[in-house]
C-alpha cells in the first residue's frame, strides 16, 4: 500500500489550473462536464483513501470488532504509517460523511420547501408569484417549473422576458442542479476541490446563458436581461436555488455574452495552455483512481492473509 494511499488526498491540486482556465477557454457545457467529472472521481478516491486508512487505524483500537490477526505485527509492518495516519483518518472520514450528508439533506430540504411554497398555484410550467421583489429561479422536480415574480416580469421587456425563461429552462433541461450538487459534495469530501465547485457554479450559469442566447437568437438581449436583472434583483429568498442573475460573476457573464460565441469543441487542443491543464487534471484523476485501486487491492490481500479461516 505504501505512500500510494495518500496520493488521492493531494492529487486534487492537479485540477486547480483547469478549474481557472476552463471558465474562459472552454465551452461552458464542456467545462461543466469536465470539472464535475474530475471533481466526482477525485472526491470518491479521496474518500476511499480515508476509508482504507480508517480500517488500518480501527484495527489498533481496543475492543474493535475486527479479527485479531489484523493487528498482528506482521500486518502492521506491511501497512506503513498506520499509527498516526490510521487513527487520524477515523475522525476525518466521519467528518466527511457528516458534511456530505448535511449538504445532501439541505439540498433536498430546500427543494421540498420551494415546492411547498408553490402550493395552491396552478400546475403550469411557469409559476408567477405575486411579489414585488424581483427574482426568478428554476425549480427541478417531478414537474420542472420556472418560478418568477411579478416584480421581475414588470422590470423586463418582452424580449428580456423570453431570455429569462430560456435561461431557466436551460437549467432544467440540462439538469444543472445535479452538477452543482455533485461538486458541492466533492468539495466537502476534500477541501482541495473547492475551486472546482466555484468554477462549476459559474460555468453552469454560462451554459444556461449560451443556450438562452441560441433560443432567443440574440446574445445582446440575454446580456441586457442578465445585467438589468442583476441591478434590480436581491436574489431568490430560498437559499441554494440559483437566481437568474444571482449566481456567478455578473460582469464576466455579461462580457462573455457581448463577445463571440465560444467554440463548441468538447476537448481543447493539447498544445495550448488550457489543453495542458486539461490533460494534467485528467492525468491526476487517473493516477488518483489507480492509486486508490492499488491500495484497496493491496490492503484486501494483506488483511485476507491475516484473517483466520
Amino acid at each position: 500500500m505504501g505512500v500510494f494511499v495518500f496520493l488521492p488526498l493531494v492529487l486534487p491540486l492537479t485540477a486547480w489550473p483547469i478549474a481557472r482556465l476552463a471558465e474562459h477557454r472552454l465551452h461552458p457545457r464542456a467545462a461543466t462536464w469536465l470539472l464535475t467529472t474530475v471533481a466526482a472521481v477525485l472526491a470518491v478516491c479521496s474518500t476511499l483513501c480515508l476509508a482504507l486508512l480508517m480500517v488500518v487505524g480501527t484495527a489498533q483500537l481496543p475492543g474493535n470488532p475486527l479479527p485479531d490477526g489484523w493487528s498482528d505485527p506482521e500486518v502492521r509492518e506491511a501497512v506503513p504509517y498506520d499509527e498516526v495516519a490510521g487513527r487520524a483518518a477515523i475522525p476525518a472520514l466521519f467528518a466527511v460523511i457528516t458534511a456530505c450528508t448535511r449538504a445532501a439533506w439541505r439540498h433536498h430540504r430546500v427543494r421540498r420547501r420551494a415546492g411547498q411554497a408553490l402550493a395552491g398555484l396552478p400546475a403550469t410550467p411557469v409559476a408567477v408569484l405575486p411579489d414585488t421583489t424581483p427574482y426568478a429561479y428554476a425549480l427541478p422536480g417531478r414537474r420542472d417549473r420556472v418560478v418568477v415574480t411579478t416584480g421581475m416580469l414588470a422590470a423586463l421587456n418582452a424580449a428580456e422576458r423570453r431570455a429569462l425563461f430560456a435561461h431557466e429552462r436551460a437549467h432544467l433541461a440540462a439538469r444543472h442542479h445535479r452538477f452543482l450538487l455533485t461538486v458541492q459534495l466533492a468539495a466537502r469530501a476534500n477541501p482541495f476541490l473547492r475551486p472546482l465547485r466555484t468554477a462549476v457554479a459559474y460555468t453552469a450559469e454560462r451554459w444556461a446563458d449560451e443556450d438562452a442566447a441560441t433560443a432567443v437568437g440574440s446574445r445582446r438581449t440575454v446580456a441586457r436581461a442578465v445585467g438589468k436583472a442583476a441591478l434590480i434583483s436581491r436574489g431568490a429568498p430560498i437559499a441554494t436555488l440559483a437566481g437568474f442573475a444571482a449566481a456567478g460573476p455578473l460582469p464576466r457573464r455579461v462580457a462573455a455574452l457581448l463577445g463571440p460565441a465560444p467554440a463548441a469543441r468538447n476537448w481543447p487542443p493539447i498544445f495550448t495552455t488550457v489543453g495542458l491543464a486539461a490533460w494534467g487534471a485528467a492525468a491526476g484523476t487517473a493516477i488518483s483512481a489507480l492509486s486508490s485501486a492499488n491500495s484497496a487491492v493491496t490492503l484486501f490481500f494483506i488483511l485476507e492473509a491475516a484473517t483466520p479461516l
